[in-house]
């Protein structure tokens, strides 16, 4: 099987799928209804009240973390709270400096433009930005050769919400130019727990609060995963529990998912096992792991290390990952003795 067809089909990827876009009105519209994320819900806010007494457009916003967080959720949340149109769009879309150009001209004053995987932009239509962000002028460039000369634009004062799961990919000058920079953190089984509480009751499903704690724990700190495998048990419960999810349905529901107590599926225990079995644990580079399962690198930094690492079942060393006693004893192995 192909191993990019492999990972989009991971109900626990927090990568969002053509179904989860569908599913815009499980979102919250404002900050009081969104849930987790704390201290950074206070400074967002902070800076929106502050922003809105001056009437003046908020500084421009890099939001960074590991995917299904919640980065393109706040970002509507933060217009909808200033009262500005929002408009998205994502860095592999943007690829000439035109597509850009015809975006911020469409611009109303004070509106939020969120621009998600701005890591993924061109270097091109990255140097465009520069001047916008920092002085709403765009730089453009009129004809070819010895008749090109260059235009300004001015461009209505807007804010500028970026996301990014890879902040060490972006260059300097452009991470330098975000006045407001945040990070996501993996949200708590409680905070999980009124998630797929608020969202079951938006789906019109029963739940029993210990079955949405249930589902909570399982869904690896992330809720879009959370309200993906909710949708999954609300199947299950469909058809073969009354249409109600108790604590065993779903058990039942997510056992047959593959997805273990610990919100792991099949490619994270392969991954664990791999560094076990094959490189005794470790440490092992990350490109020999990467050719071992046949999963690109970049996935697996970006998708399956930082929850495997935050749940404590691997570590980076200068000499590459290595297994836990965490992870060990997941697997019912004794940890060597160093």
């Amino acid at each position: 099987m192909d191993e990019n067809h492999e990972f989009d089909e991971r109900i626990v990827s927090g990568s969002e799928t053509i179904e989860d876009s569908f599913q815009n009105k499980l979102r919250p519209k404002l900050l009081i209804d969104y849930i987790g994320q704390e201290k950074l819900k206070d400074h967002i806010n902070l800076a929106v009240q502050a922003t809105k007494r001056r009437n003046e457009p908020l500084d421009h916003v890099l939001l960074h973390g590991p995917p299904g967080l919640g980065k393109t959720t706040l970002a509507s949340v933060v217009a909808a709270e200033l009262g500005v149109s929002f408009k998205a769009t994502s860095g592999p879309v943007l690829e000439r400096a035109g597509d850009l150009a015809a975006i911020l001209s469409s611009l109303n004053e004070h509106d939020v433009l969120f621009i998600d995987e701005i890591h993924r932009i061109p270097r091109i239509v990255e140097e465009v930005l520069y001047p916008v962000m920092e002085d709403f002028q765009l730089d453009i460039i009129i004809g070819q050769g010895p008749a090109a000369r260059s235009v300004k634009i001015d461009i209505k004062p807007f804010t500028l919400i970026a996301a990014t799961t890879r902040t060490a990919s972006l260059t300097a000058p452009l991470r330098d130019r975000f006045g407001i920079i945040e990070r996501f953190e993996f949200y708590t089984t409680d905070e999980l727990t009124k998630i797929v509480q608020r969202s079951a009751e938006i789906l019109q499903v029963g739940i029993e609060s210990s079955g949405a704690k249930e589902i909570a724990r399982r869904s690896r700190g992330t809720p879009r995963i959370a309200n993906r495998l909710l949708k999954r048990s609300r199947d299950y419960a469909q058809e073969r529990a009354d249409s109600f999810i108790s604590l065993e349905v779903s058990r039942d529901a997510l056992s047959l998912l593959d997805i273990d107590e610990q919100g792991l599926d099949r490619m994270d225990r392969l991954i664990l096992k791999t560094m076990i079995d094959v490189y005794g644990g470790g440490p092992v580079g990350i490109e020999s792991l990467s050719a071992s399962i046949q999963e690109e690198r970049s996935t697996i930094e970006d998708v399956y290390e930082p929850y495997l690492m935050n749940q404590g079942f691997i570590r980076r060393t200068a000499r590459g990952r290595e297994i836990t006693d965490a992870g060990y004893r997941l697997f019912g192995i004794a940890p060597p003795i160093n």
